[in-house]
This record gives structure tokens, C-alpha cells and sequence, in this order.
């Protein structure tokens, strides 16, 4: 690695560390006061982030981006006044740090706490999406800590504006400027940099296509919080309600295709198939989604053949696989092989077969009829995310603040002693 990024790796991870440990100690108000201030300043200069997002966007035109890439960099009134608002809403919600997790006294004399703690320095590298520069900085800044981003080429003067509003609100709260700091160069070599960071840098947080974060996984030297795909399944059981099964497919496949939350795979109960016919696949064919099966319900008008990879394939596009099964144990079954660990959901109107769906699989988020969709912090009632999270660590699914937190044990003794 050449030497020039290493040197400004250094530069930047010392500026991180120092103003962690101001952050650790700044209190709630002064944080929420950055984040009001940032909102502010997102808002009022907003034509001049619509601007530099137009630059982006007729970039990744030029470049050949795909649809969902575009949809993902694309900033309109609508998706920057969502940015303000879970700016707002993060600084509503309650500080994660100096919370009491638990509490209790021991025999020998000894009280002891265990209180959330700020992690220190968060590394976050990501894809496209210009709003992951609020969001991130916003999160690590509610939990007390330091983030360094490094955002996508294709959104990156959108994020420039958007990280000096963020400076705007630190700035404007007494807070270190170096609280929430960009990359800034577009070259790849500081990829490597933050993933071999270790004394800088705490955790990293992927947020991108597999390509990204397998090269993450790979070559990362510093703890990881990350998905690798998005691998979304709807199960309709036999004793789904048609109505609220039709509804959910449809907004889980439809909504938003390039999310990791859309769902990429189908799976219909064979008596719900005998009782209510192709109504499922036809509601998504009918809404233009190309729809990939195999065997019956290649009968259906309009289906394609599934290629056999197709099944365990994260599309983020309107495509979706589809296929028959028989009874919640094949669903399950079919899940565990193909699946990403990162959402699935089930509709049915019997608990006990979505209790059997809830405690067999064990992916971070599943759902009971309800859309994969709101696999999102900012539904979940986090204000944003930082991501999802699918592996075994404590933050699993959405990584809001309170997953962005430690925590350290406060014993207090009164001249105690061990025998």
C-alpha cells in the first residue's frame, strides 16, 4: 500500500481517537444540539446538495450504473426530507451511553453495574447511498463515538455536502470537528487502509453489495459488523389470510427492489396454491416483476424457467424465484439452504405455525404477515441505521445507536477484600 494513504490513515485515526474520547464525556444535550443544527443545515442547504447529487447521478449514468445503484444514489425532496427527519429523530430518542443494563449486589460485599459505553472509533464504508453520511455520522455521534466514512465514488459530492452540514452541527454545539470525518479521495487504496487500521479504528460496517463486503470479511484486520446478502423469502402458508398475502408479496418485492429487504424468493404452500390458484405470481407479473419457477408453476402465463442459482440469489431488481412447498417444514427447510441469515417473514393466521417459523430459523430479522420491507432501523424506531447486521455479535439486524455501545462493569466495594 502506498505510503501516502497510510500516512493520512494515521492523521485521520489520530484526529478519531481524540475526539472519541471527548465524545464519551460530552453530554446528551450538546450531541442532540449537533444533530438539530445538522438537520438545519441539510435543509437550508439543500439545492446545493439536489446539485452535487445531479453530478453524481449523470456520473453513474455515464458509467453505466444499474437502475438500482441509480435508484439508490438518487436524492429528491422527499428522501432528503427523510434524512432531516431521522436526524431530528435520533436526537428525540434516549442516549445510549450511561445506561444501566444490569445491577445487583454479592454476598462478599460488592455492588456491581453494568453500564453502556461508547465503542470508540467506527469505520464505515459504503456504496452509493449519500444518505448513509447522515445516518452514520448521526448514530456514532448519539453513542459517543468517532466515525470515519468512506463513501461510495458514485456518491461522493453528494457526500462532501452532506458530512459539512453534519461539521456544521459539531461545530455549532462545541463538539470536535473530527467527531465525524470523510475520507476525502475517491481512491480505493484508503479501503485497504481502514481495514488494516487496528489502532485507529474499532469496528468497520460494511454497507454495499457482496462484492464489497466479502472484500471486507476477507481483508479486514479491525472487528466487522456485517451482512453479506440481502436473500429475502416470503412463506405464504396454507392458513394465510389471501388478502393480506397478496398485499405483502407484492410491497415486499415492489417497493423498493434495490434494498436489502426486498424480497428474492417465493414460497407458496401447496394448499394455499389448491385453494386460491396463481393469484400471487400473477399479482407480480402483473406489476411487471419477471417472475423465475420451476415445475407447476412454470403453468402459469408469463413465469420463466428458474436458472438453478437463481434460488439463493440476491436480484435487487424486479425479478423474484418462486417455488412450491409442502407444509412449513419444506419452507423452513428451504430457508436454512438458501437463505442470508438477514429477513424473512411468513404469512399465516395460525400461531402455532408461526411460532415453529420464529424458533427454527435464525435469521436477524423474521416477520409474520407483515413486509420484508420494514427490515429498517428507521421502522423499527431507531431514527436511521448504520446498517444490518446478520452475523452472531451483539449487533444483529438493524445497528442503531444502542448497538453502536459497550459496555464496563462499576463495582463498588467498601474496603473489600478477597479471602
Amino acid at each position: 500500500m502506498d505510503g501516502q494513504f497510510t500516512t493520512l490513515m494515521d492523521e485521520i485515526g489520530r484526529k478519531a481517537r481524540a475526539a472519541a474520547l471527548e465524545l464519551a464525556c460530552a453530554g446528551a444535550e450538546r450531541k442532540n444540539a449537533a444533530l438539530l443544527s445538522a438537520a438545519d443545515a441539510i435543509w437550508t442547504r439543500r439545492q446545493e446538495i439536489f446539485d452535487a447529487n445531479s453530478m453524481d447521478c449523470a456520473a453513474g449514468e455515464a458509467k453505466g450504473l444499474s437502475a438500482a445503484m441509480l435508484d439508490r444514489l438518487r436524492l429528491d425532496d422527499h428522501r432528503l426530507r427523510g434524512i432531516v427527519d431521522s436526524l431530528r429523530m435520533i436526537a428525540e430518542s434516549k442516549d445510549p451511553v450511561g445506561r444501566v443494563l444490569a445491577e445487583w449486589d454479592r454476598p462478599n460485599g460488592l455492588h456491581i453495574k453494568r453500564v453502556s459505553t461508547p465503542i470508540g472509533v467506527i469505520g464505515v464504508i459504503y456504496e452509493s447511498r449519500p444518505n448513509v453520511t447522515a445516518d452514520a455520522g448521526a448514530l456514532a455521534l448519539k453513542s459517543g463515538n468517532a466515525v470515519i466514512l468512506r463513501g461510495g465514488s458514485e456518491s461522493f459530492e453528494t457526500s462532501e455536502v452532506i458530512h459539512s452540514c453534519m461539521v456544521e452541527g459539531l461545530k455549532a454545539a462545541g463538539l470536535p470537528e473530527a467527531a465525524i470525518q470523510l475520507i476525502p479521495t475517491r481512491d480505493r487504496e484508503m479501503v485497504t487502509a481502514m481495514l488494516q487500521a487496528v489502532a485507529h479504528i474499532d469496528v468497520i460496517v460494511p454497507r454495499g453489495g457482496k462484492g464489497l463486503v466479502g472484500l471486507v470479511q476477507k481483508e479486514a484486520r479491525v472487528p466487522v459488523f456485517a451482512h453479506l446478502e440481502g436473500i429475502c423469502h416470503v412463506y405464504a402458508d396454507r392458513d394465510a389470510d389471501l388478502e393480506k398475502a397478496r398485499a405483502v408479496v407484492l410491497n415486499s418485492k415492489t417497493r423498493r427492489t434495490g434494498i436489502c429487504g426486498s424480497a428474492e424468493c417465493l414460497l407458496i404452500d401447496w394448499q394455499f396454491y389448491t385453494k386460491h390458484g396463481a393469484v400471487l405470481i400473477e399479482d407480480l407479473i402483473a406489476a411487471g416483476v419477471e417472475v423465475r419457477t420451476e415445475g407447476e408453476l412454470l403453468k402459469i402465463k408469463g413465469t420463466k424457467r428458474a436458472a438453478p442459482d437463481d434460488f439463493g440469489r440476491e436480484f435487487l431488481d424486479m425479478i423474484i424465484a418462486a417455488k412450491l412447498v409442502d407444509g412449513v417444514d419444506q419452507a423452513i427447510a428451504h430457508i436454512r439452504k438458501y437463505g442470508s441469515q438477514h429477513t424473512e417473514a411468513i404469512l399465516t393466521e395460525k400461531d402455532e405455525t408461526a411460532e415453529r417459523f420464529f424458533n427454527e430459523l435464525d435469521s436477524a430479522i423474521l416477520l409474520r404477515n407483515a413486509s420484508t420491507q420494514f427490515a429498517d432501523g428507521g421502522e423499527f424506531g431507531m431514527g436511521a441505521e448504520i446498517g444490518i447486521a446478520t452475523g452472531k455479535m451483539h449487533a444483529r439486524g438493524p445497528v442503531g445507536a444502542e448497538q453502536l455501545c459497550s459496555f464496563k462493569y462499576l463495582v463498588t466495594g467498601n474496603g473489600t477484600v478477597r479471602t
